[in-house]
């Protein structure tokens, strides 16, 4: 059942997903049209909303583009890349390739969205090639799905936005629902629990994706045969070298930064604690990459190479950043997750909550973003209902982070760093996501927050 299914939405998705920006204008002129009918915003107020929240995302952008060249550069220092292939020589077959990679990137996921990212983009190439040197027969467009399926868990993990947002002093709705600890979200025997369950079935689902012995693979080579080609650099004679060539070889410059940058990371995580933010983690990314690399001209050759993949973070996010401001600024968010909180009761509101989250995901794929225009409202629904607002913010947040196997959003990086377009890896992903649906209705239903 579950490879037929992926075959199915493999073919819906190979005829009708598009590009990854024309999804976003796609989306773009939905929000637009949803904003005239269901809220007061009349059509020029529509447009005034999208080009307030157009330029929002720009720094963000900036840091999805950092944590996709340093996390390539990190990947691609001769010692990791070594630690990589000899992991990427595990699988003994393709179902059993499949199932690796997606367990590795959950791991990586829980720990740091932006590591689970960028492990999934780098760890996929990597056992897509070792399994064409090994000839065993792996269809590249699946272990590329593979290493986005597996972070589809992250906002339960140690980088959650919302449950590390409501545990901070400060935030945006502290006055209504106080200081909640991370003992009552993370580490809930709610979130325990998804995650046991998580772990254990998103991996064994995704190896039945696996197509049947027989069946048209394309592999690698096939796909893109430049993908295994090692760049190769002409490098000057040592005896040849001038003052300059010194200065771009030279390990004392690169040890004299790491050194720096270690004492303050040190010094980071004395002060703050287990706090993994997407600068910090951008941050040693990028000392540990120099670091590993050992000369300044080899970091910045393999940073060179790892902005190819930046193109679509550049054009898109500035689409979704309009989108939000649609939804957010014209109240249609407030409306959507009003109509799940009106069919909702003290048994099913947790359920609701997770549903309207997977559906206002697809328009505001930003989970600390999602929390500020969705979160109020349901917050205000759970007080007035009287139940658990931990579980209220944990159930927003498993919404948020599962429909994004429908959105491609978060995909951009591994697109960029392995070639593959949306249409070939996102109707493995939406099969994983509809099998998953149910199983986070149970565990909602079940477990206590």
């Amino acid at each position: 059942m579950v490879r037929a299914m992926g075959e199915y939405f493999t073919d819906w998705a190979r005829r009708y997903m598009p590009d990854p920006w024309l999804f976003a204008i796609l989306l773009s002129f939905l929000t637009y049209i949803l904003g005239l009918i269901f809220t007061k915003s009349g059509p020029f107020d529509m447009i005034l909303h999208w080009y307030k929240g157009f330029w929002t995302l720009l720094a963000f952008a900036m840091q999805m583009c950092v944590i996709l060249v340093t996390g390539y550069a990190l990947a691609t220092a001769p010692p990791v890349r070594k630690a990589l292939e000899a992991l990427a020589r595990v699988p003994k077959s393709s179902s059993g390739a499949v199932y690796l990679v997606v367990l590795v990137v959950v791991i990586a996921g829980y720990i740091n969205w932006g590591l689970g990212l960028i492990v999934g983009a780098i760890f996929a190439k990597e056992v897509a090639k070792g399994c064409h040197l090994r000839k065993i027969p792996l269809h590249y467009p699946l272990i590329g799905a593979a290493g986005y399926i597996g972070l589809a868990i992250w906002h339960g993990g140690f980088s959650g936005s919302a449950p590390l947002l409501v545990a901070t002093k400060g935030h945006f709705l502290e006055k209504e629902i106080g200081i909640i600890p991370v003992l009552q979200t993370l580490f809930s025997p709610l979130n325990i629990g998804v995650f046991i369950v998580m772990i254990i079935v998103l991996p064994f689902l995704a190896k039945f994706l696996s197509p049947k012995a027989g069946a048209e693979i394309v592999s690698i080579h096939q796909y893109d045969p430049t993908l295994l080609e090692e760049e190769k650099v002409m490098e000057r004679p040592r005896e040849q070298w001038t003052t300059a060539d010194k200065l771009e070889n030279s390990r004392t410059v690169i040890l004299l930064v790491c050194l720096a940058g270690f004492i303050y990371i040190i010094y980071h995580f004395s002060k703050r604690g287990f706090d993994l933010n997407l600068n910090i983690v951008n941050f040693i990314f990028l000392i540990v990459g120099m670091l590993l690399h050992g000369r300044p001209i080899s970091y910045v050759r393999a940073i060179a190479e790892g902005t190819k993949g930046c193109a679509g973070i550049i054009l898109q996010f500035p689409f979704y950043a309009g989108i939000m401001g649609m939804m957010n600024y014209s109240g249609l968010v407030a409306i959507i997750a009003g109509w799940f909180v009106a069919i909702s009761n003290a048994a099913t509101y947790p359920v609701w909550t997770y549903i309207s989250a997977c559906i206002i995901n697809i328009f505001v794929p930003s989970g600390g973003g999602q929390w500020a225009v969705q979160g109020p409202v349901m917050v205000k629904a759970a007080q007035t209902l009287q139940l658990s607002i931990p579980k209220t913010v944990m159930a927003m947040a498993y919404g948020d982070q599962w429909t994004n196997l429908f959105q491609p959003f978060w995909a951009l990086p591994l697109l960029g760093m392995t070639r593959l377009r949306v249409r070939d890896i996102m109707g493995y992903c939406i099969a994983i996501m509809f099998l998953g649906i149910p199983i986070y209705v149970i565990l909602l239903l079940l477990l206590p927050a």
